[in-house]
């Protein structure tokens, strides 16, 4: 016999003086094999033709569709209705600007840490576009290739403890970017380059080690043994410094 499941969503829209933030009830049917983006997708199209969510893939490959969970960070498209409880609560990621209900503008962030942090590879000099690009170690390939996993869902800061208390704080997602451009032999920036933009308590040094981001990254990138990596790198060009 099928669930009747209970969806407490969160309903605001910032821009509407007349929006107040509140949890709103939907029911609907569970269905065989049901994920959370349909549902949502049928609470919008047969309940609520104004609620606002994003999606692009439903292949958990874009990360627009983070959100939390019952209170835990996760992608609607990969979580099964199955896995939870007949009551469902979702809420919009923590730490990013809501654009509504459960819409949240984490491209925003995305962009501005990116610019903040760099990450483009940074070369000696201006690339020939006519020059055969330049062959690579197939197990290095393969190390950046696995660094560049990320999908900029915004799972890893919404689960981390220091950035509800850090509003600048890098996050996980930032010191992987690093992890991954410095792994990479085309770029020419060294630790002390490096150490200039993510070398501080907003940073790699800010990190708690709670491993939030770990436990809650929908890609089950190795974020834990990153941040170690570059801590410990970056903490002897620190005592170079001093």
């Amino acid at each position: 016999m099928n669930r009747t499941l209970r969806f407490q969503i969160f309903r605001h829209h910032p821009l509407d003086p007349q929006s107040q933030p509140r949890l709103e009830t939907y029911r609907l049917e569970e269905s065989p094999g049901m994920t959370l983006f349909i549902a949502l997708n049928l609470i919008r199209a047969e309940q609520a033709p104004d609620l606002n969510f994003d999606f692009v893939c439903r292949a958990g490959v874009c990360g627009s569709c983070a959100m939390l969970i019952n209170g835990r960070p996760g992608l609607a498209c990969r979580t099964l209705t199955a896995s939870l409880p007949e009551t469902i609560t979702l809420l919009p990621l923590p730490n990013f600007e809501l654009i509504a209900d459960l819409s949240v503008n984490t491209g925003k962030w995305m962009r501005a840490l990116s610019e903040r942090l760099e990450t483009w590879v940074h070369l000696n000099e201006e690339p020939d576009i006519d020059r055969l690009e330049a062959p690579m170690d197939a197990d290095l390939a393969e190390q950046i290739y696995e660094l560049d996993r990320c999908i900029e869902c915004g799972c890893c800061l919404a689960a981390c403890g220091t950035a509800q208390m850090r509003k600048d704080f890098v996050g996980a997602v930032g010191i992987h970017k690093i992890a991954r451009f410095r792994a990479d032999p085309r770029d020419c920036r060294d630790d002390a380059a490096y150490y200039e933009v993510i070398g501080d308590e907003d940073g790699v040094f800010g990190c708690m080690s709670l491993l939030g981001c770990q436990d809650f990254c929908p890609k089950n990138l190795s974020l834990q043994t990153q941040i170690a990596f570059i801590r410990r790198k970056l903490a002897r060009q620190g005592w170079k410094k001093t």
